[in-house]
């Protein structure tokens, strides 16, 4: 979503950086093309202009401009301006479900993602929180609007109240209240209707709803990839209906990203979640300090940690640990890295929430290492047989074409796998030999399970994912990345080649 923003001040202060020290003019000059690159990221006009005069104030005194390092000074400036526009001035709030049932009204134009949406909330509260959840959609005008998420609610494991032809949004309102105080029911979500745009239909139906559920939280659902118009729509729904907060769809779009910069400050309403595709848990929590990290190509390595702790079995790392201490390092070990690798959001998610990898993730994607060589490759390792994959030097020619051809590739594909394989066996065995290894994994998974992210130190942070990175098999290095990194199938050759 940020790419081109990231890009734009990455180049910025670049220069800054490498400046030594700075002069008045030249913090001015950064911060006007920092203003015409927010504005051109679709930044409202009004926030753009306040965000550059507060970082002007404080990154044009004395503490700066005398500091050794002005450069960096001045990007911890942005930063937390950037944190301050996203969040404002209050800590985010959880959601309020401490009084069963809690209602949590769901709102928003046609379009905007607000049953799926409904339906990921859902499966978050019901897995990560361990609440008792139903749904009920209040959509009577969309044809099939009700059976979407009877439909969902069953493929998250969740109830859903029975479908009733020919009620009103109000009457289903009423009956989902009474339903979820005699189920028991922790929570329970109103999917109400949407339209193409606002009109007075749409509000007098979502305001009878909110007076008859008396929600705990009224949810805004505003597609990111919208741009201002995502701002416009829910200062209309706040002045009419009132919302507690936002959820912004598709952020993993190509947009410029100016909806969520924008927001905060325009609305005054925090974004609680954002959502980052089709999946029902494609949904994060909209952390302020992570968002302005990324977007400043500082990466996010608190992620990195919790989709460690969400993926990561603390049997399977140290069984790995063993293996890999005695020097074992054969084909299943490798497609267990590669899935590894897909869970925890793929090559591109990875290179994103590493500190300094942005703009080396594009680079990598134009150079074919994503995803779908990530999947070709596990595709040619279940074309093995079981000896196969435990022996891989039983691969002669014949062999070699059978695998190919049964993974649909070319044998070429093949030996590039196995040429990966033993670059990455070969850094295990000199891990292993050192305890290199052993410590990987102890600092990726802390003693008694992996550490919780927001209870650690930066340093603590940094280490955790050092660890990760060797655990996965991601040594070696080459410039622009963190030292210690190298990526599948020699990819420093091919950048260097580039």
């Amino acid at each position: 979503m940020f790419e081109s923003l990231s890009e734009r001040l990455g180049s910025v202060f670049d220069r800054l950086t490498k400046a030594g020290a700075l002069s008045e003019a030249d913090v001015d000059a950064a911060l006007r093309e920092v203003r015409t690159a927010l504005l051109e990221a679709d930044v409202s006009l009004a926030v753009a202009r306040d965000f550059i005069k507060a970082v002007k104030v404080k990154a044009t005194g004395q503490a700066v401009t005398k500091s050794v390092t002005p450069g960096q000074q001045v990007v911890k400036i942005v930063h937390d301006e950037l944190v301050h526009v996203l969040a404002g001035d209050g800590a985010p709030d959880a959601l309020k479900i401490d009084n069963p049932p809690s209602a949590i009204l769901m709102v928003g134009l046609q379009g905007s993602g607000k049953t799926t949406t409904t339906a990921k909330l859902a499966k978050r509260l019901k897995e990560k929180n361990g609440k008792k959840v139903l749904l009920a959609s209040l959509d009577t005008n969309r044809p099939a609007a009700m059976e979407q998420l009877a439909i969902l609610a069953t493929q998250i494991g969740v109830d859903s109240l029975p479908i009733v032809k020919g009620e009103t949004a109000v009457q289903i309102a009423k009956r989902a209240k009474t339903q979820a105080t005699l189920g028991g029911y922790d929570v329970v979500f109103l999917d109400t209707a949407g339209r193409l745009h606002i009109d007075e239909v749409l509000m007098d139906e979502v305001q009878a709803v909110r007076d008859i559920a008396q929600p705990r939280e009224t949810l805004l659902v505003v597609d990111g990839l919208t741009g201002q118009d995502a701002v416009n729509v829910a200062g209309e729904f706040d002045g009419k209906v009132g919302i507690s907060g936002v959820v912004l769809t598709r952020m993993d779009g190509d947009g410029r990203g100016g909806a969520a910069l924008s927001m905060r400050a325009v609305t005054g309403k925090p974004i609680r979640f954002v959502g980052l595709g089709e999946k029902m848990d494609a949904i994060e929590t909209f952390e302020a300090e992570r968002v302005a990290g990324r977007i400043l190509g500082m990466g996010d390595i608190v992620a990195l940690v919790e989709k460690a702790r969400e993926t990561f079995e603390a049997e399977q790392a140290e069984r790995m640990a063993r293996r890999f201490s005695k020097g074992l390092f054969n084909m299943n070990d490798m497609r267990s890295q590669l899935d590894q690798m897909l869970k925890m959001g793929g090559m591109q998610g990875l290179m994103g929430m590493l500190p300094g990898m942005g703009g080396m993730a594009k680079k990598a994607e134009e150079a074919g290492f994503n995803d779908k060589m990530l999947k070709h490759q596990i595709a040619l390792i279940n074309s093995m047989t079981k000896k196969e994959r435990a022996n891989p030097d039983l691969l002669a020619a014949s062999r070699k074409k059978r695998i190919a051809a049964g993974a649909g590739l070319d044998v070429s594909d093949l030996n590039k796998l196995l040429k990966q394989h033993k670059q990455m066996a070969e850094m295990m065995k000199k891990m292993g030999k050192g305890g290199m290894m052993k410590q990987a994994i102890k600092q990726m998974m802390g003693s008694g399970g992996l550490p919780d992210p927001s209870k650690m130190s930066p340093d603590e942070l940094a280490a955790a994912a050092k660890g990760m990175k060797e655990g996965m098999g991601m040594g070696g290095g080459f410039p622009g990345m963190p030292r210690g990194l190298t990526l599948p199938q020699g990819l420093s050759g091919m950048m260097k080649k580039k």
